[in-house]
């Protein structure tokens, strides 16, 4: 069998982002070589949706470099981990400028050959209406198995008192000896 080496950059795909807030785009790799986080250099790029030149946005090589000019200056930061073979980063407050496919490309020497990861953003004025599903579910969802716990613990605890309050009765009820009238012969 011919072991092939090289790198896998894994991303999300598709990403959708409200207008003004901070997303996160989302890059992991895989190496066959060991990381050396001395060795790995990572570069992202954008191309924005209606066309135009591709944009370096965000460069790491040994630390991160964010862009010191252009529309995502003090826009970028790194919110991935080396060792933990995470390349991410977060755009702060989004814009509808900041519509397009960005890249992230990875190396790893001698791992310097493999696809790059393409993320394509979308920037919206509010969130779509299955965001907002999925958000009102999980919080009800939330909020039912609160209830639903706090309904079995306070079962539980009554069935224990009704058990202890029997076993209590139970114990008084010692059969006593009968009695006898003083008057009757």
């Amino acid at each position: 069998v011919l072991k092939v080496s090289g790198m896998r950059v894994y991303t999300s795909g598709d990403v959708e982002a409200v207008n003004g807030t901070d997303v996160r785009l989302r890059c992991t790799f895989e190496s066959s070589a060991k990381i050396n986080p001395n060795l790995v250099i990572i570069s992202w790029t954008f191309r924005p949706l209606s066309g135009g030149r591709e944009e370096r946005v965000f460069h790491y090589q040994q630390r991160p470099y964010p862009p010191t000019e252009g529309i995502f200056k003090k826009r970028i930061s790194w919110a991935g981990d080396i060792m933990g073979s995470d390349a991410s980063i977060i755009i702060r407050e989004v814009k509808f400028t900041y519509n397009g496919t960005y890249t992230c490309q990875v190396t790893n020497p001698p791992d310097v050959h493999g696809p790059v990861g393409e993320i394509r953003l979308r920037v919206v004025k509010t969130a779509s209406f299955s965001e907002l599903l999925y958000l009102v579910l999980a919080i009800g969802g939330g909020i039912a198995a609160v209830i639903f716990c706090l309904i079995i613990i306070v079962s539980c605890r009554r069935c224990r008192r009704k058990h202890r309050q029997r076993q209590l009765e139970g114990d008084e009820e010692v059969p006593r000896k009968e009695r006898k009238d003083p008057t009757a012969w």
